[in-house]
């Protein structure tokens, strides 16, 4: 072997230096061109705004601007996506926060996530998708899926991520998501579908049940035993969470939530603190994921109090848009008419 071959180091450490360089290339590129559309946005909305028959001469505005840009640049300005850097610049007017994380997104996530009615859906994911490092696919996954309706269903009126006073709850809810939408199984909802058939197809597809439980969470093992002196029991996913600094653990039924199940939960919660919990870990979240709950015994049960219970239902198939928003909306409610009983 040739004293060049051997020096594998150093070729490794010129070619990480080239592909670094690269995609800092890239990025810089990217973030010119989500700059440079929004000034194209302002400069057009401003145009429009200055002319006597607004839409008509809109419409003809866009019309001429896309064949003289297509003549001199090429394709990528056609009249939709000069639209799109309008609404571009209309749903970001100013360079604050929501434009500097837009310049660090590829254009497509950028055409994705403005279509958000809400200023407070677009931030959550601008955040998100650069935190999470999430694919145009991925992006188009959470917003189909209602994502940030779904975390907000969980909160009871509280701004989550500046509040200084939360409680343990609230800081849990804030991670939470009811329904999970576990359509990328594609598993059949059957009657006779087993906790372990579930669990074994979460495992196999354990990237994707990553995403879907959010940021912020980590595998650490599936039917983990914990022992007594007498007894031995087996927790059938577990994860640690690195923002909230505690362990979680998961417990799937494939049937309707029972007194049953929140009791065992309750358990398992209570033994793992007492001997797997770390002197530095905050106090063990436990999350039973269901098929169906009825929120009547949710509301009498331990539950309803506890910092460290929780249930959430998970969907095999998707709904669609409507019915998925019916449901958000539901569980939005409830929480409401609890938040107004104790008072």
């Amino acid at each position: 072997m040739s004293e060049l071959s051997e020096n594998s180091d150093f070729f490794s450490e010129v070619k990480n230096i080239l592909s670094q360089a690269r995609a800092s290339a890239v990025r810089s590129v990217n973030s010119v061109m989500v700059d440079a559309y929004w000034t194209i946005g302002q400069r057009i909305v401003e145009e429009e705004q200055g002319g006597s028959a607004r839409a008509q001469y809109g419409k003809r505005l866009l019309e001429e601007l896309s064949h003289q840009l297509s003549d001199d640049f090429g394709s990528g300005f056609s009249v939709a996506n000069l639209r799109n850097m309008r609404q571009f610049y209309q749903s970001c007017p100013e360079k604050g926060i929501r434009y500097t994380l837009s310049s660090e997104l590829s254009w497509s996530h950028n055409c994705l996530i403005m279509r958000e009615d809400s200023d407070e859906a677009r931030l959550y994911y601008l955040k998100e998708s650069k935190a999470q490092n999430w694919s145009v696919r991925e992006l188009k996954r959470q917003i189909r899926t209602q994502t940030y309706q779904r975390l907000l269903s969980t909160q009871q009126d509280r701004d989550i991520e500046t509040s200084t006073e939360l409680t343990s709850r609230e800081r849990i809810l804030s991670q939470l998501k009811d329904p999970y939408l576990l359509e990328f199984l594609n598993l059949k909802a059957e009657p006779h579908l087993q906790e372990r058939e579930l669990e074994t197809a979460l495992i196999n597809d354990l990237q994707k049940f990553l995403l879907e439980l959010g940021g912020g969470f980590s595998f650490v093992d599936r039917q983990m035993r914990i022992s007594t002196e007498t007894s031995h029991f087996y927790l059938d996913l577990v994860f640690y969470h690195y923002i909230l600094k505690c362990f979680v653990v998961i417990d799937l039924k494939t049937k309707k939530l029972s007194h049953q199940d929140v009791g065992q939960m309750d358990m398992y919660v209570r033994m793992f603190d007492d001997l797997k919990r770390g002197a530095d870990d905050n106090p063990t979240i436990g999350i039973i994921l269901c098929a169906d709950k009825d929120e009547t015994m949710v509301q009498y049960s331990v539950l309803k109090e506890s910092e460290q219970l929780f249930a959430s239902k998970y969907r095999l198939h998707l709904p669609s848009e409507e019915m998925l928003i019916a449901e958000i909306e539901r569980e939005k409610k409830r929480l409401q008419s609890g938040k107004e009983g104790e008072v």
